[in-house]
């Protein structure tokens, strides 16, 4: 990362398969820069202390609160975002189906963060079982749905997952 013009940095790395470069405040959240420099609003900031995980992320496949980071630190790095979990087909990934087959949306707001975190158990550890997945979703907090739904439809993608051989 080169240092530019009082407190600005030069950004470079891949968010959801493409390559980004870009001047930043080095005072910028990866949150802010998601949001306000890409425009991908799926990723939200419900708490802003890291402990909803409406705000998750995969850096480098591993789910990060990115209301918790400095966009810097992702010069070089791998970001994906809710935008940039889709199927093989570019369609809807696995996850998401189940998601909505199950029910396990309702306001949507906490849903992004959580199917992030799902994603990045799932790939992981494929077989990852009922208590993986609670511990795993135990940083995503959801007012509407109630998480029966929820884990119900992790698991059900777990299963799609392994059966098709996506993972």
């Amino acid at each position: 990362m080169k240092k530019k013009a009082a407190g600005k940095f030069q950004l470079d790395c891949s968010v959801n398969g493409a390559r980004v470069r870009r001047e930043i405040a080095a005072s910028r959240t990866m949150l802010e820069f998601l949001r306000e420099d890409l425009g991908l609003k799926g990723t939200k900031e419900g708490c802003g202390e890291g402990e909803c995980g409406a705000c998750l992320i995969l850096l480098d496949g591993r789910a990060v609160n990115s209301c918790l980071m400095m966009a810097a630190q992702a010069h070089g790095r791998e970001i994906v975002t809710i935008e940039g979990i889709k199927g093989r087909d570019g369609g809807l990934h696995p996850i998401q189906k189940t998601f909505m087959e199950e029910g396990a949306v309702q306001c949507g707001f906490c849903i992004p963060g959580i199917i992030v975190a799902a994603e990045a158990l799932l790939r992981r550890k494929p077989d990852a079982t009922l208590e993986d997945i609670k511990l795993e979703l135990t940083g995503n907090l959801c007012r509407c749905t109630g998480y029966e739904k929820i884990l119900s439809a992790v698991e059900l993608s777990r299963d799609e997952l392994k059966k098709k051989g996506k993972r």
